[in-house]
């Protein structure tokens, strides 16, 4: 971050390009769209089941990671996400505090998760909820890949689509994931009237080393997003006034999300008999019976709204992510070509079309190359985003403290509480730890159960040898970081012409101005 003589920030920057593609966002984006929104983001059902296979003390965990996770990281998210509204978020913050490359690098991890995650992950869950409720589709058949290639191309043209429109598929997605928790907890209680329930072993709930390693990372995955919503904030009428609420606001009903169904599961399935693909259908199929011949019908109904949801964290997630990879590119942080804002639809149109490329070949390769069937490669595919994605974080949270010193003047509507800048620095320090632990186990799994005294198996763990895990791992982290690079290099042409910008966007009711705070 260059600084003036005077030691004072010099006039934050963007490349020419970057202000012209800009002049495409309309501003539309509401309280009310933004609170669903950031809901379809961070509230995600398929890791429900996932999640509750390690038995009761992910439920501890949970609870865990909502205090000393979830909130630090909201109230965190809401001082900045307010105090620096220029469109593509994330990248900003991080490019403001540690330079263009680091940003574009980073940025690179923040969004490819997006594909990896909807073609390698979602993709799957899809496809094992049909088979499960409505028809069965063999796995590596036509009609597999046909199945998958079309959850994937659905999902990515819901993120084309203009926000006017399309803002309301993240919205109406979210509203489905809340009302299905809910019936679902209902609908559980009855069961458990009728036919009793699993048994609670208070000691299984005792958190645990093992169950540290092994749950945290799950969990950190299923919980980040509060920023999303910043990757349009050009494109919202108030961020000021709106980020910190819809923050609070969706966190409140993510943690209602999460905490419900993995404790409701374990009530009805024994956590021995949970599957990371299908264990939270499995619960509502079990639930189900109540309803007597009615069950199948409500089972094959929910299934089809289940894979509803699954394409709707999908597109939520392209949604912001396609826009901060549009922003860094037409800034020069990556090739600039995916910068492009379509005139017509104010959407990142580019950036969404190479999204879906990649998730396509990333299925293709999972269903390929990957032995051990669908669970295992379920959790190896599911690790890959994981890694990617929490691997940003370690610059994002850092960025937000280092805005704060470098910045001070910058209005912020929302602060996160307390006095002076100390606690802040203990909250990002505290997500930093948690997002490096999680990056950590994710991409070594293993090496710190040993430094604990823990076993650890790969076939039993992965059902893959650690070589092949690895290098699958490692790999894709590595081709990543060359063609970040090579991004990098491209943008060197429209990185020579820059113009001042603003911190900052305006209200819908107030005109825009370059002025900065």
């Amino acid at each position: 971050m260059s600084e003036t003589a005077a030691g004072t920030p010099a006039t934050p920057k963007e490349t020419a390009y970057s202000a012209e593609q800009k002049q495409h966002l309309v501003k539309t984006l509401g309280r009310f769209d933004m609170i669903f929104f950031t809901v379809a983001v961070v509230v995600g059902l398929d890791l429900i089941g996932q999640a509750a296979s390690n038995g009761y003390e992910a439920f501890t965990w949970t609870v865990v990671l909502v205090a000393l996770f979830l909130v630090p990281y909201g109230l965190v998210m809401a001082e900045v996400g307010s105090a620096f509204t220029a469109e593509g978020g994330p990248y900003e913050w991080v490019k403001l505090t540690m330079g263009r490359f680091a940003a574009g690098l980073n940025t690179i991890f923040y969004w490819v998760t997006n594909p990896l995650w909807v073609g390698g992950s979602l993709a799957f869950i899809g496809t094992e909820a049909w088979s499960s409720g409505i028809s069965h589709i063999g796995s590596g058949g036509v009609a597999d890949y046909l199945f998958k290639f079309l959850f994937i191309w659905l999902t990515i043209s819901s993120a084309i689509v203009s926000f006017r429109v399309g803002k309301w598929i993240p919205t109406v997605g979210a509203i489905l994931k809340v009302a299905m928790v809910a019936f679902f907890a209902v609908t559980v209680v009855i069961y458990a009237i009728e036919n009793g329930a699993e048994g609670i072993d208070v000691s299984s709930l005792k958190p645990t080393s093992a169950g540290l390693l092994a749950i945290v990372p799950l969990l950190l995955f299923s919980f980040v997003g509060f920023e999303g919503q910043n990757g349009a904030a050009e494109e919202m009428k108030d961020p000021q006034k709106d980020v910190p609420q819809s923050i609070l606001r969706s966190g409140a009903l993510a943690a209602f999300c999460y905490l419900t169904p993995i404790f409701l599961v374990l009530l009805v399935l024994p956590a021995s008999s949970v599957t990371g693909i299908g264990g939270f259908l499995d619960a509502v199929k079990e639930s189900y019976t109540i309803y007597g011949g009615a069950a199948g019908t409500m089972y094959g109904v929910t299934c089809f709204l289940f894979i509803l949801t699954l394409m709707n964290s999908g597109s939520a997630w392209m949604m912001c992510g396609d826009r901060v990879l549009a922003v860094a590119s037409a800034d020069g942080g990556f090739f600039p070509y995916f910068g492009a804002f379509d005139a017509r639809l104010g959407t990142p149109l580019r950036a969404n079309l190479l999204s879906g490329v990649i998730a396509t070949v990333f299925m293709v390769a999972a269903v390929l190359l990957l032995s051990g069937g669908a669970a295992d490669t379920f959790g190896v595919v599911l690790n890959i985003a994981i890694s990617t994605t929490l691997l940003s974080y370690i610059l994002i949270f850092p960025s937000v403290y280092l805005l704060r010193r470098a910045y001070p003047l910058v209005a912020r509507p929302f602060r996160f509480p307390g006095r002076g800048d100390r606690p802040i620095l203990a909250a990002a320090a505290l997500i930093t730890f948690w997002v490096t632990l999680g990056s950590w186990t994710a991409v070594f799994p293993g090496t710190l159960d040993k430094l604990l005294g823990l076993s650890y198996s790969f076939d039993e763990n992965w059902g893959v040898s650690q070589a092949t895990f690895e290098l699958f791992t490692l790999g894709t982290l590595a081709v990543i970081v060359v063609i970040s690079v090579a991004g990098y290099a491209a943008g060197a042409r429209v990185r020579a012409h820059e113009v001042p910008k603003s911190f900052e966007s305006e209200p819908a009711d107030r005109p825009a101005t370059l002025a900065t705070a």
